[in-house]
């Protein structure tokens, strides 16, 4: 420790930052705090979270700010501080052991380690004093210091076994390929059964409080809808979208979605926004529009665009990572409303507009308004009498209003790092809001982010990419989510630019990864490169949580390319992949969304599209707002052989669509109708 701050200092990460003038003497994870533990001979404290995290701030003030807790911290552990965003290899890692240990996780994520970094024991978030069956952190510090010196052979064991567990759990759920990898629609059925049991059909979601967006089973239910044309499944999706988009989970203001709804009803938010969130909503939210027309959807994707564009982007075109929940110290305050602010903001139009949003004097969370929509536009109109254009755009002017007069307050920190992975999210987020809303703009966002990616985060001279990206530097070695979002992302953007280039560059990053994160003897891949030399497990992770699972998205890739190259290598493993997770698929599909969406594209016939001509971005846009889940699509205004698909088919002066199956084309048509007709008999 130094007057200045701790070993935090020279950081670039928001979070750890946060912490670098602790009392609390924090290392960043590396060699210097590693070696310190074992020439010590001291257990490490590592403690795990993200800028963002509201409980991480409450942890701090109450414990890492106070003196004598940290002269005990200091005492007997060696400190680590680790951004959870910077290191998910660390964090799944040590979010097993705790799992495994109480049953439950979450951040601040508080592991005590053996000096060679083997976990055993830890919890979540500890109070300073103890309260409800909880014990006071200090406590815990002190039993633990205590219990190393003491009992330091049972502590080892205990280590041993928890890393053997982990190490096991990469297994889970794993059997081995089944030899013909076919698929049935029994299997697709049971997926359906088991995530309509779940589903709440009042308030939409799935499960009870509190409430993620479960983007995943939502495009799941609509691809379902789009090969059976089963209306309750179209109806529990765009339910879920719709409370969603009414509740505080949105933003009525400035767009954008806060992580996670607290209540069954999607009213009061974790306030926190996270990029990841907002690039999965746009895209399901997109595929909606594309569905359904509802016009909506079309506005929040481009609210929620706007406000990404407005407060998560850089200059140079990326996208950062996070929002914080609080401001001022307390959670949600820069988002909510008393009704008298909103009364001296809106003025002559207040009542009606304080009844839209269900503005009130007592409030409808803690004395203060979360705006929402309770009732929905079309029936608010309706009742009372409204001309619904006028309405709308008195709408549209008071939230002009009311986002002018909270942009005076104090904002939120802004988590201003960047992730390979979650660009990649938001890049694809922006392709797909292209193909639904024809908007150029969204598709230029696509190409520049996409230039700004392999600038920011490839390093050309050795072919290696980086993961996090802050103040012009790149740093740790980009993990298997990284390469799989960004091999997503690629393909999405030559949809729609109809620029080859783009799938020569997901060949090539999809070789790298096949070569550098391959298990040895499976289809599935590692989460973090070989030869990684900090982490106690090489771990494989299957499942789809917040965002989606690198070898599900993997699995995706390998058969997109499979076909666009011709490599029946990559298809029979992408094929083997959902082959050997079925069974938990079909039990588990909430926790398996984006695998449950592979298995039932392999259940039906996937079409092949080409679009050819001279002058066809208009035909292109036109084909690309249908909703066509799990095609593969190729355009090119010129005659190109090297790709199986492209080879033979005529570029002349008039678009040409093709629909093909194993490259076998039937007659091509010349217009969208035609298209849709053609589709329709297959």
């Amino acid at each position: 420790m130094t007057k200045n701050g701790n070993h935090l200092i020279s950081e670039t990460s928001p979070y750890l930052l946060q912490h670098a003038h602790n009392p609390v003497d924090w290392y960043p994870w590396g060699t210097e705090a590693l070696e310190k533990a074992k020439n010590e001979n001291k257990p490490i404290l590592v403690s795990i979270g993200y800028a963002a995290c509201h409980w991480c701030h409450v942890m701090e003030r109450e414990s890492f700010e106070d003196e004598a807790t940290a002269s005990i911290m200091n005492e007997h552990f060696v400190n680590i501080k680790i951004d959870r965003e910077e290191r998910p290899d660390l964090d799944h890692i040590y979010m097993d052991a705790v799992q495994a240990m109480t049953g439950s996780g979450g951040w601040p994520l508080n592991v005590f380690l053996t000096s060679d970094a083997k976990p055993f024991y830890g919890g979540t978030y500890f109070p300073p004093v103890a309260v409800h069956n909880r014990p006071s952190w200090t406590d815990v510090l002190l039993s633990i210091a205590h219990a190393y010196q003491e009992k330091k052979p049972e502590i080892i064991q205990q280590a041993e076994n928890l890393t053997q567990h982990i190490f096991q759990s990469n297994q889970f759920g794993i059997n081995m390929p089944s030899a013909t990898s076919s698929f049935s629609t029994d299997a697709v059925e049971e997926i359906f059964s088991n995530l309509i049991k779940n589903a709440d059909t009042r308030e939409g979601g799935f499960g009870r409080a509190p409430k993620f967006p479960q983007t995943f089973s939502i495009r799941w239910l609509l691809e379902y809808h789009h090969y059976s044309k089963n209306e309750k499944a179209l109806a529990q999706a765009l339910l879920s979208l719709d409370k969603m988009i009414r509740g505080g989970i949105y933003d009525q203001v400035g767009g954008g979605f806060a992580r996670y709804s607290t209540d069954a009803e999607w009213l009061v938010p974790h306030f926190e926004k996270m990029l990841y969130d907002n690039a999965l909503l746009i895209s399901v939210i997109s595929e909606a529009y594309q569905l359904t027309g509802n016009g909506m959807y079309r506005e929040v994707i481009e609210d929620t665009i706007n406000f990404v564009r407005r407060e998560m982007m850089s200059n140079e075109h990326g996208f950062y990572c996070a929002l914080d929940a609080d401001s001022e110290g307390e959670e949600g305050k820069f988002y909510v409303w008393n009704k008298e602010e909103v009364d001296q903001v809106v003025k002559d139009q207040t009542p009606m507009i304080c009844d839209y949003f269900d503005v009130t004097e007592q409030g409808n969370w803690e004395h203060k308004n979360i705006l929402r929509t309770p009732v929905a536009f079309e029936d608010f109109v309706r009742l009372k009498g409204l001309d619904p254009n006028q309405f709308r755009q008195s709408i549209h002017s008071a939230k002009q209003l009311l986002l002018a007069a909270r942009g005076k307050r104090q904002r939120p920190l802004l988590d201003d790092k960047m992730l390979l992975g979650w660009n990649a999210l938001m890049n694809a987020a922006s392709s797909k809001a292209f193909m639904a809303t024809g908007n150029e703009i969204y598709r230029e966002l696509a190409v520049l982010n996409m230039q700004f990616i392999f600038e920011a985060f490839g390093n050309h001279s050795t072919g290696h990419w980086h993961h996090s990206y802050k103040n012009k530097e790149a740093k740790f070695p980009a993990f298997l989510d990284d390469f799989a979002f960004l091999i997503q992302a690629l393909i999405l953007l030559q949809e729609i630019t109809g620029n080859s280039k783009y799938l020569l560059q997901a060949k090539e990053i999809t070789e790298y990864v096949i070569t550098h994160f391959s298990e040895a003897d499976g289809p599935f891949f590692y989460y973090t490169i070989e030869g990684q030399k900090d982490i106690i497990v090489r771990k494989k992770e299957i499942y789809d949580g917040a965002t989606p699972s690198g070898n599900a998205v993997m699995a995706h890739n390998l058969f997109y390319l499979s076909v666009v190259f011709d490599i029946r290598d990559w298809k029979n493993r992408s094929m083997q992949m959902v082959s050997a997770l079925e069974q938990v698929i079909r039990k588990y599909p909430g926790s398996f969304g984006v695998w449950a969406s592979l298995l039932q594209a392999f259940t039906q016939e996937v079409p092949e599209l080409v679009l050819t001509g001279k002058k066809i971005n208009e035909l292109r846009n036109q084909f690309l707002s249908i909703f066509i889940p799990n095609r593969i699509f190729q355009s090119t205004e010129i005659t190109d052989p090297s790709f199986p698909l492209l080879d033979g088919k005529p570029v002349a002066d008039q678009p040409l669509i093709f629909l093909c199956k194993n490259y076998a084309c039937q007659r091509p048509v010349d217009n969208l109708p035609a298209f849709i007709r053609l589709m329709g008999t297959t």
